[in-house]
């Protein structure tokens, strides 16, 4: 075993932890498939949200690490559950009267309402496959259209009729005695109507593959289970598509958690192994609400990317998979700097410590190096100081800072300044309020203001903050902490702020001189 080898079977990034339980499942003898299969599903019912790329990246980053700790070849699928019928509208896509009138199709039979495919199903995988491509990651696309149409479920699929009795019995446990009376694992398609019917099996013949039902008029079909004709309901579609494709590792949220042992139970029932699970919490909203696909609450990819680096919203998705976390807006900036301080402290870290390290698993071992000398909560205040509209005002300052730094050199760091501006015209500058200094407080950035003017010594960070902390002990302040949130209130509007000493320098000495001055004469409101 080589050194990173031996480092990773000991590694405690839980991207590692699962890595080697999956190695485990085959100690004793390779998969006779000859590679280990990861899979994520999707249901295609609304626009795909961040929670979805949240699952493909955390599974890539397993599938990653399993690939240090074992030479099995691996692959990912990334399955849409495009055959399920559309039981709902979103409320966050146009022609809502249209879609009403396909209620109960399978979303590849509902017109796409944005006209730009041949389906909604089409639409959604679409959305789906362009932001996990627009991320790098490598996988393999199935639609379940095409998996029950083509015949790769076929198999399957007779076998749930020739163990109907079995897997009913799984599923009849777990249900309430009025909905078991209607239920049925399999769901026909109507072969005129094109609907996903829910209706009980009259009959189900194994050994013709057929099953007989009647619909809701009353009249009486018989269909063969095989070629797309019927779909299995989403549970047993679960276990059932475990087993077809011989599926090793699955993850998903919370809320799935309860039905493992039904997921698993139908898998073994039809004859294959269950993979690994990884049960992840959910999302929340600025509400403490569950995101949802559906009603379009939350952040979308697209968003973040307005705002935010890709690296930034990776890093997110890594910290605590197993803890309920806020998805709005206001988690960015930390996410951001963040992410940063853990590039510049990989290169100083040992082989241990760097596995362990997020940015190893957002980049797969081939870490770059961060160029943001300037922290991006550090960029908002002064984009919000500056009143910048535009990165380049930003650059002004910044070039005054760090001589060296030039938007060619620093990527990052000029790409940030253009997130810094838009983060900073919509959700910094609306939620300003502005006070007016007391007593203490004026008396002390009056002094401050006239120490700024005065001094001529140098105008590094340390240096000024050591000045402004110096005026806040002379001026009585028992907690410098309230002695800086006067800062923060009066000259900048907000409760918390960066190191004033840092914002000092990097917005200027005559410059944080002006703003005392505006903000003591009640013009910054």
């Amino acid at each position: 075993m080589s050194e990173l080898r031996d480092a990773a079977m000991s590694a405690k990034a839980w991207p590692f932890e699962e890595a080697r339980r999956i190695l485990k499942r085959y100690e004793k003898k390779p998969p006779e498939k000859g590679y280990v299969l990861f899979e994520t599903g999707y249901g295609p019912s609304g626009l795909p949200h961040i929670g979805t790329f949240g699952e493909v990246l955390r599974t890539t980053m397993i599938r990653r690490a399993f690939e240090v700790i074992s030479d099995i070849p691996t692959r990912l699928i990334c399955f849409s559950d495009d055959l399920d019928g559309m039981r709902k509208v979103p409320g966050n896509v146009p022609q809502q009267d249209m879609l009403r009138e396909h209620l109960q199709k399978p979303l590849t039979s509902v017109p796409d309402p944005f006209g730009t495919h041949e389906s909604f199903g089409h639409h959604n995988n679409a959305m789906l496959r362009r932001f996990l491509d627009t991320f790098g990651f490598e996988y393999e696309f199935y639609s379940a259209t095409e998996f029950y149409k083509s015949g790769q479920f076929d198999e399957i699929l007779l076998r749930a009729a020739e163990k109907y009795d079995d897997v009913m019995a799984i599923m009849l446990k777990s249900l309430r005695e009025e909905r078991r009376q209607t239920y049925s694992i399999f769901l026909p398609i109507h072969p005129e109507t094109g609907r996903v019917l829910y209706v009980l099996m009259k009959n189900v013949d194994a050994a013709k593959g057929e099953i007989t039902f009647d619909d809701e008029d009353g009249r009486e079909w018989t269909l063969p289970v095989t070629g797309g004709n019927v779909k299995l309901q989403w549970k047993p579609d679960f276990g059932a598509r475990w087993a077809a494709l011989g599926v090793d590792f699955e993850m998903y949220g919370k809320d799935h958690s309860t039905n493992t042992p039904i997921y698993d139970g139908i898998c073994r029932a039809l004859g294959a192994r269950a993979p690994e699970h990884f049960t992840y919490e959910l999302f929340l909203d600025d509400q403490g609400q569950k995101i949802s696909k559906s009603s379009g609450n939350g952040i979308s990819i697209d968003e973040w990317l307005t705002y935010a680096s890709t690296e930034s919203l990776s890093y997110f998705m890594f910290g605590k998979p197993k803890t309920a976390k806020r998805l709005y807006f206001d988690v960015i900036p930390k996410a951001m700097d963040e992410y940063h301080q853990q590039l510049r402290a990989y290169p100083k870290q040992d082989l241990t410590a760097q596995l362990n390290n997020p940015v190893y698993h957002i980049h797969n071992g081939d870490v770059p190096e961060s160029r943001m000398v300037v922290p991006f909560s550090m960029l908002l205040n002064l984009a919000s100081a500056a009143g910048a509209h535009d990165k380049e005002t930003l650059w002004g300052f910044i070039r005054r800072y760090a001589p060296d730094a030039t938007a060619e050199t620093h990527a990052d760091l000029d790409a940030a300044a253009g997130y810094a501006v838009k983060y900073c015209e919509d959700f910094v500058l609306p939620t300003k309020t502005f006070r007016a200094p007391d007593a203490q407080e004026r008396a002390a950035m009056e002094d401050l203001a006239e120490q700024l003017r005065a001094h001529d010594g140098a105008t590094d960070d340390e240096t000024l903050q050591s000045m402004v902390f110096a005026v806040g002990k002379a001026h009585g302040f028992e907690n410098l902490r309230d002695w800086f949130k006067a800062l923060y209130e009066v000259l900048l509007g907000q409760s918390q702020g960066p190191r004033f000493g840092g914002f000092i320098a990097l917005y200027g000495v005559a410059e944080t001189v002006a703003l005392i001055e505006r903000g003591l004469n009640g013009e910054l409101g």
